[in-house]
Parts: C-alpha cells; sequence; structure tokens
C-alpha cells in the first residue's frame, strides 16, 4: 500500500489522542477530552500561500511526483459495491463504506500516489446543525412513507471530503450562420363556405451573417467522486472556489476523504465539452435577426490552467426496502439535495383529491 511520509502530527496535548478539526469552532479539537489542539492551521484566505493554477498542457503530458500524495499518513480502501477508494487517517478502523454503506471494503493500492490537491474549502457545517436539517428535510417530504419520516434517518450521516477538478481557460470563437428576419405578407384563400378571405403569412428572409465571440472560464468545476451521485451534487453546486484556502493536512484530520476516480485527461474532456457548449450558446445569442440556422462555431483555447481541490460534503446513504437513496448537504453553504421513497398510497389519495377538486369546479361552473 502506498502511503505518504507524515509531515505533521495532530495530537491532543492533554490526553495524547488525535485531534480532529472541528467545523463549528474552527480548529483541531481532541473528541475525547475536548481539548483545543496548540497546532494551527491557517485560516485566512488563501491559508498563507499562493494558491497556484496549473498549466493544463503541460500537466496532461506529465504530472510531476512531488505533486503526489496527501502529506500525512494515510490508508485506502476500495468499496467493492460502489467502487469509491475512501482515504483515512490509519488509526481509523473502516467497518462500512461512507458512501454507500457496504462493509465489502478491500485494502487499495495504487502504483503511484495520489495527486495532491494544493486547495481545499474547510468543513464549515456542523455536524448538529446537518442532523436538524436532515430531520427538518424529511418532515417536509410529503409523499415520503411515515414509517420513514419516523425515523428521521440521521443516525448514519458522514462529514467527507470529496474531490474536484477546477479549470481556466480564454476562449475565442468564429461563428457564421444565416440570420433570419421575419416579415409577413397578406395571402388569399377561401374558407369552407366558399368566400374569399385574407390572412397574415409570417415569412422568414435569410442573410449570411458572422461575428466572433469572447469569453473567459473562471474555475469550472468537475466533479471525481464515484461515491456521491453526481445528479445530487450539481444540485449542490456551486462550492465557492474564491474561498479556497491551500492544502494543509490538519483541515483533514480525523475525516474521510475520497481518492479522486475522474483522472485529469477524463475532467479535462469534460471541461472542454461543457465550455464547447457554453461558448456554441453564446454564439448563438449572438446571431442578429429573428431566428437562425447553419450555425457553425470555431473555438480556440489559451491560458488553459486547472487545481485539484476537495470539498466537504455531508452524506446520509441509507436502504428503505430494496433500494439506496443518498441525501448531499454541501459541507460550506448548507446547500441540500436528496432522494427519498415515495408512498404510492399518499400519491393515489392526492390524484383522487386533485380529480374530486376538479370535478367540483366544473360542476359549478356549469350550474
Amino acid at each position: 500500500m502506498v502511503e505518504a511520509t507524515a509531515q505533521q502530527k495532530f495530537s491532543c496535548p492533554a490526553c495524547g489522542a488525535e485531534a480532529q478539526w472541528n467545523p463549528a469552532r474552527q480548529a483541531l479539537i481532541c473528541a475525547f477530552c475536548g481539548t483545543t489542539s496548540p497546532a494551527q492551521v491557517k485560516l485566512d484566505a488563501t491559508g498563507g500561500q499562493t494558491i497556484q493554477e496549473h498549466d493544463l498542457v503541460r500537466a496532461l503530458r506529465a504530472i510531476p511526483d512531488d505533486a503526489r500524495g496527501w502529506q500525512a499518513r494515510k490508508t485506502s480502501v476500495r468499496c467493492q459495491s460502489c467502487q469509491a477508494i475512501s482515504v483515512f487517517d490509519p488509526e481509523r478502523v473502516g467497518q462500512r463504506c461512507d458512501f454507500c454503506g457496504s462493509s465489502a471494503l478491500v485494502p487499495y493500492e495504487e502504483i503511484k500516489a495520489a495527486f495532491r490537491p494544493e486547495s481545499l474549502l474547510p468543513m464549515q457545517v456542523s455536524e448538529a446543525q446537518i442532523r436538524e436539517t436532515i430531520r427538518e428535510w424529511y418532515r417536509s417530504r410529503w409523499f415520503a412513507p411515515n414509517r420513514l419520516r419516523r425515523a428521521a434517518l440521521t443516525d448514519t450521516v458522514k462529514g467527507l471530503y470529496i474531490p474536484y477538478w477546477t479549470f481556466d481557460a480564454q476562449a475565442h470563437a468564429d461563428w457564421t450562420a444565416e440570420s433570419g428576419y421575419y416579415y409577413f405578407e397578406t395571402e388569399t384563400y377561401r374558407d369552407a363556405a366558399g368566400k374569399l378571405q385574407t390572412r397574415q403569412v409570417r415569412k422568414v428572409r435569410w442573410q449570411p451573417s458572422a461575428g466572433e465571440v469572447d469569453q473567459f472560464f473562471d474555475d469550472e468545476l468537475v466533479a471525481a467522486s464515484r461515491g456521491v451521485q453526481p445528479e445530487l451534487l450539481r444540485k449542490v453546486e456551486p462550492f465557492p472556489t474564491e474561498q479556497l484556502r491551500a492544502y494543509e493536512a490538519g483541515y483533514l484530520a480525523g475525516w474521510v476523504v475520497e481518492r479522486y476516480q475522474l483522472d485529469l485527461v477524463g475532467a479535462a474532456q469534460q471541461a472542454r465539452a461543457a465550455m464547447d457548449r457554453q461558448m456554441h450558446a453564446l454564439c448563438a445569442r449572438a446571431v442578429p435577426g429573428d431566428t437562425h440556422r447553419n450555425l457553425n462555431v470555431c473555438t480556440s483555447y489559451s491560458r488553459q490552467t486547472f487545481k485539484h481541490i476537495l470539498v466537504p460534503v455531508w452524506l446520509l446513504t441509507y436502504h428503505y426496502g430494496p433500494r439506496a437513496f443518498q441525501v448531499v448537504i454541501n459541507g460550506f453553504t448548507g446547500a441540500m439535495a436528496g432522494q427519498y421513497p415515495r408512498s404510492w398510497v399518499k400519491i393515489t389519495f392526492a390524484v383522487l383529491a386533485g380529480l374530486l377538486a376538479l370535478g367540483a369546479l366544473v360542476w359549478l361552473a356549469g350550474r
């Protein structure tokens, strides 16, 4: 198993246990005796260091070995159920996967240590806040089974750091299209009774057009997590990258980290596809006239850079019957998205009530 060399230890000065990053107190706190560790984690906007953007083209050719590793001893395991790779402190005994709850965990060995994140967003939302938020969320799910609401499944909520890539680029697009301008002509026709009638018919006058669009993309986010469902992550974004702090191992003390499973090449391809779609939409809006057709866009990119970052989430994974569900909370902003089972009995009664209400309105209107 590949492990990075420890550079820092975060021990409690009172009892010697491992101190953990506490989001409520924004400090390293001993989970056993509550003592604040004297070890300091920089809390200014940049962590006291410059958060570096890396040249994308150069990195795609070769990622340097000195940009790998976690700066502290870590243990890695792969879940055989959801395939998420979890990285945590070696003192922790992982019994179940934090992403899906499976006990099928096996040691994971990397050919090379993971590309080290150089910046992160520290966990800001405390566990107490998250538990109350989840309870309120369940209470507001009207179509959820009553048994699920009573349970308010918060016992298995986990705080995690998950991987993202961010990409910057300066884009320039040249476009050509045919612009369409509406005009109307009067047309004569015979109606069903054979009488002559006139009507206005809309037509389109086409003419060629061309132009260019410039756009700078700043911190386009690409999730590199396999453990958290992508559609839920999109709902709790954005993660405010303008508040990133330089990576320090202290922020991760006591927390599980997911290793990225979408590599730089795949992430760069996803980011480029998203930028291409946005540039096409910007060019479409730039075409003059009332409508357009045959839009061709040729986009070039320069000043392409990237970062590998970690962002905090709170994750609840639970099973109801044969199905698994996830609830995800942004650990920095508190934004929340989740899945839950539906009660078909409640849905049926709601549909019947709606039909009865509609029938009553129709009856009243016909009186």
